[in-house]
């Protein structure tokens, strides 16, 4: 029989309330009198820019072309309704910034369109992106679509454990088995993405393999065989016993209360909850684990029912200036893909005894400096971790694993009953906002 997942229903269902009841919004922008050009519509993670820079873009969009530009600006907190809403051709916003594996996979299903080079008198400030990043872009490259065609990565980072040091040992936490220690039942959290819960488990699961040189970091995430999908949602069961909650973003906060010890975490909520929990005198430290991890990016990309591509590409060319992007990592604590010496400059912190190289980041000469070694990894970091892929064609088959290993799901029956019930109600709004608009067509009519 087959197992729903509670959560992905639900979500599913708030999805189609939410179309419904913001429709109106932006069908009265698409009826509006004001021209498409002249609008920029950007759909963004929250907090993850500064919110100032929306108002001076347009100053600066003036004086590069002559044109007047407004920006819509939206926030989402789940990848899968930005990328249900721009799969399903919902909305045509112009820009939007997902992470790299739903990159991927919009490239995959073609729903990106590549944004233009061609900035005029303007300087070209793309050019300013890390290499290392830009290299890595090629992973996502698909048939004739060259991915540093579509996509202009923005921020990076790792992803590791943030641990109470007074509490657990930094021995203990050079390895992922911290999170599977009976000893820290009930004192873990964990990520609530099957994508982030399968790449660690996996390397867990295959840490012999890795030390032994039989499989690499990149393989035992990527491959997603039948058989590495069962041993995952094996070792999925076996964390759930250990784990105190599934969160998206509240356990950095957790973390600064101390009362729980270990969390899976991205580097840049690491930064944060470490300079928080300091100033109440909880002690947190951030680790990637010996047997490896993953180094992601967030990318800005344009969809391919924008509407306005010119735009776009000037905000992305505006955003890749370095007073821009230190303005942005002052805002989000994630680390930019731009990597300038005015960037550099801004790291450095004389007051740091350990060095770290940076070298494959920043360039040649860059091999001992004094920067947050968690915003900026050390190369022999680095050279344990990679870049992981979507799971693509094996999606519905992770997620059906994934809904097993947590044991969320919920007798069929009932499940659609739940969702009937929303269905039913969206298109009862949906009903009652057509007579509400049909009547006023009327009465309009009746004036004239």
């Amino acid at each position: 029989m087959q197992r729903f997942n509670l959560h992905t229903i639900l979500r599913t269902a708030l999805f189609v309330l939410v179309l419904a009841s913001t429709g109106l919004f932006f069908n009265s922008c698409k009826e509006s009198k004001e021209s498409r050009s002249k609008i920029l519509k950007i759909y963004n993670w929250a907090d993850y820019i500064d919110e100032d820079l929306l108002t001076e873009f347009p100053v600066w969009y003036k004086e590069q072309t002559g044109e007047d530009i407004k920006i819509v600006y939206q926030i989402f907190d789940m990848t899968e309704v930005m990328y249900t809403k721009i799969a399903l051709g919902e909305e045509d916003f112009d820009l939007v910034c997902p992470t790299q594996a739903i990159i991927e996979r919009m490239m995959y299903n073609h729903l990106l369109i590549p944004f233009d080079r061609n900035f005029g008198s303007t300087p070209n400030y793309l050019s300013n992106i890390s290499p290392f990043i830009r290299e890595r872009l090629d992973a996502f490259s698909k048939e004739s679509m060259k991915a540093e065609d579509y996509v202009v990565p923005y921020m990076w980072g790792t992803s590791g454990v943030l641990y109470n040091t007074k509490l657990v040992s930094a021995e203990e936490v050079s390895s992922w088995n911290c999170l599977w220690n009976p000893k820290n039942k009930g004192k873990v959290l964990m990520k609530d993405s099957y994508w982030d819960a399968y790449n660690v488990a996996s390397i867990f699961a295959y840490a012999n393999d890795i030390a032994s040189g039989k499989r690499s970091v990149y393989s035992v995430a990527n491959d997603h065989t039948p058989e590495d999908i069962a041993l995952v949602e094996e070792y999925l069961k076996r964390l759930k016993t250990n784990v105190a909650g599934w969160e998206a973003d509240f356990g950095k906060e957790m973390m600064t209360k101390g009362e729980i010890w270990l969390s899976y975490a991205w580097s840049g909520d690491a930064v944060w909850a470490i300079e928080e929990a300091a100033s109440v005198d909880v002690s947190l430290d951030y680790i990637v684990p010996d047997e490896g991890s993953n180094i992601w990016f967030d990318g800005w990309v344009i969809p391919k029912y924008a509407g306005n591509v010119k735009a776009a590409s000037y905000f992305l060319n505006y955003l890749c200036q370095s007073e821009v992007a230190l303005r942005n990592m002052d805002i989000s604590g994630y680390s930019s893909a731009v990597a300038t010496p005015e960037i550099l400059d801004e790291q450095l912190d004389s007051t740091l005894t350990e060095t770290v190289n940076l070298s494959y980041f920043f360039g040649p000469g860059n091999d001992s400096l004094q920067v947050n070694p968690i915003q900026y990894p050390d190369s022999s970091i680095v050279a344990r971790c990679a870049i992981f892929n979507d799971f693509l064609d094996k999606n519905d088959t992770v997620l059906e694993m994934w809904s097993r290993a947590k044991g969320d799901s919920l007798n069929q029956g009932m499940a659609i009953m739940i969702f009937a019930f929303f269905f039913l109600l969206a298109v009862y709004l949906i009903y009652k906002r057509v007579l509400r608009y049909q009547s006023k067509k009327r009465r309009l009519g009746k004036k004239k």
